[in-house]
């Protein structure tokens, strides 16, 4: 039987950043679910932050060169890894000079939320996607953590659903308080267009904000872990009026055998 396949797209993996509830996730859920016996692949967005010399980044050519399309304008997709070496785990890190090599992740020296973070967001959430193309890597779950990767579910379902490799992929979605107080501006919807989006399926990001951008990826998530104790109340009830699966938070340690059997659990429903 061949082993199972998860994809981890996550906004913070610790030591790249700093330790953060989500990064502690991001760091030690993979390489515990490969101890289990699953495939994994990593990935996360190379911000300026993230040391290159220190954590021995490297450009991984045959993955990288390619344009990713926003609004017309093309963006040059680049494409490093790292390996964690204790864990004998590889990241993926998604790289564009445009959009994260300022030293700074969501916010600027004056705590200014950045007026591009709306493209960055597309951008690598596309990119994830086309690189595990490129790789030919049919995960079995796609498992997403943070908002930055929020728009991933809405890609797999609509423009990415034909593809092979995405056809029988369960999104798992986890819900952290991670949310912000400011919208996107206007035109966001324009920018998330492909072909194969519908109109009809772009009503929530018209308001381009950080509940909007959730609960749109909800509605194609199959289901959902609350990885943090205090999550927002408006989405934690979205979460359980969908009648989806979700895995209730299961506190900071301990918790990897239970996510496990909820990635089996999952994978095994119709």
């Amino acid at each position: 039987m061949s082993k199972k396949r998860v994809l981890f797209v996550a906004q913070e993996i610790m030591p790249y950043l700093p330790e953060s509830h989500m990064s502690k996730i991001g760091r030690f859920l993979p390489q515990k679910i490969q101890e289990s016996g699953k495939e994994i692949r990593v990935f996360m967005p190379r911000f300026g932050l993230v040391n290159e010399r220190r954590n021995q980044l490297h450009e991984v050519i045959r993955l990288s060169g390619m344009n990713l399309i926003i609004e017309d304008i093309d963006h040059p997709l680049i494409i490093k890894v790292a390996s964690i070496q204790q864990a004998r785990m590889q990241v993926y890190f998604i790289e564009n000079e445009d959009f994260f090599h300022r030293k700074f992740i969501f916010r600027d020296a004056k705590e200014k939320f950045f007026d591009d973070n709306d493209e960055r967001t597309i951008f690598f959430s596309k990119g994830v996607l086309e690189t595990v193309k490129k790789l030919g890597w049919a995960p079995d779950v796609i498992h997403c953590h943070g908002w930055f990767s929020g728009l991933l579910p809405l890609f797999v379902r609509t423009a990415y659903k034909d593809n092979p490799l995405f056809a029988d992929s369960k999104i798992i979605l986890s819900l952290y308080n991670d949310g912000f107080n400011e919208s996107f501006e206007s035109g966001f919807v324009d920018k998330i267009k492909m072909n194969g989006i519908p109109d009809k399926l772009l009503g929530y990001y018209n308001n381009g904000n950080y509940i909007s951008l959730m609960k749109g990826a909800m509605d194609f998530a199959d289901a959902f872990i609350i990885g943090e104790e205090k999550i927002n109340d408006e989405l934690l009830e979205y979460a359980q009026a969908s009648g989806k699966p979700i895995l209730d938070y299961k506190g900071d340690e301990g918790y990897f055998d239970e996510y496990n059997q909820f990635y089996d659990q999952i994978i095994e429903a119709n």
